[in-house]
């Protein structure tokens, strides 16, 4: 796994990759999958899922503006049209044609708005603790009230309101060195990044109408224990989405590929290599 980073026009992007091709198979066909991080998390959380890339495919994920190690460009508002613009211009930077995708949690927000404006990109997706649907009037409140809160007290003041909830019970109970995982995930962020995702996750429209139209493998995965975005949302997605498939993973809140990592990539790329 290696970090690299690409300039694109006025933009940078950073990202990971890591590729499981032999040499000797050499030029490609490589099959590429694309990860989409959550809120407010960065590239990072999927490190051990890209550590476990099969045999023929390469892995990438990207930090979006202010997080991890992608900067903060100076100028107009962000929404999630944008950072998944930035998605697709780094897709096309790598000559990437098509790739499986899959976002988790706000990562799914982004995916959503590839799905709506460029689907030809997407060969499979994976939808990992997210829902389709727009905030409600409280979930805008709520978001106005993160926005408050960053501005007055910082990325840890986030962290510190937000670590408990994107982990499990189990999972708090048994293992403290991820949630200070977790934790160091988040405070790395910048304050502008934090505060800029929050107004686009609440600014998003209803992708509710288009989980009908979705003709590509789709696999959804959600934990049992997640008290963010409930179950019941992926079990919607599911009978929604003609063809999915959902694995509810027990002992597992928002980050299943961090609480569950083994069974997470299993899943997972078990479902990918069959697309």
């Amino acid at each position: 796994m290696r970090r690299e980073s690409v300039a694109i026009g006025h933009k940078s992007i950073s990202y990971l990759v890591a590729e499981n091709v032999t040499p000797a198979v050499r030029p490609p066909p490589v099959r590429n999958a694309v990860f989409l991080h959550a809120f407010p998390l960065q590239a990072a959380m999927w490190e051990s899922t890209l550590a476990a890339v099969p045999e023929g495919w390469r892995a990438i994920a990207p930090d979006y503006r202010g997080f991890g190690r992608t900067p903060m460009p100076v100028g107009n508002s962000i929404g999630l049209s944008d950072l998944a613009g930035d998605v697709i211009d780094l897709l096309d930077r790598l000559e990437i044609t098509q790739a499986a995708v899959v976002g988790c949690s706000m990562g799914g927000y982004v995916l959503f708005e590839i799905l709506k404006s460029a689907p030809r990109y997407l060969g499979a997706i994976g939808l990992v603790s997210t829902r389709p649907g727009a905030d409600s009037d409280e979930g805008r409140s709520n978001r106005e009230k993160m926005i408050d809160l960053v501005v007055r007290e910082g990325v840890g003041a986030v962290a510190a309101q937000m670590v408990p909830k994107l982990l499990g019970a189990t999972t708090q109970h048994d293992r403290p060195d991820l949630t200070t995982r977790v934790n160091d995930l988040v405070v790395e962020n910048t304050r502008e990044g934090v505060k800029t995702a929050v107004r686009a996750m609440m600014e998003r429209s209803d992708s509710t109408p288009m989980l009908g139209k979705i003709d590509v493998p789709t696999l959804i995965v959600h934990g049992v224990e997640d008290t963010l975005i409930p179950p019941s949302e992926a079990e919607g997605m599911h009978r929604a989405i003609r063809g999915s498939q959902l694995e509810l993973v027990p002992v597992a809140g928002h980050l299943p590929n961090l609480e569950r990592s083994e069974l997470f990539e299993w899943r997972l790329w078990q479902f990918l290599n069959k697309t």
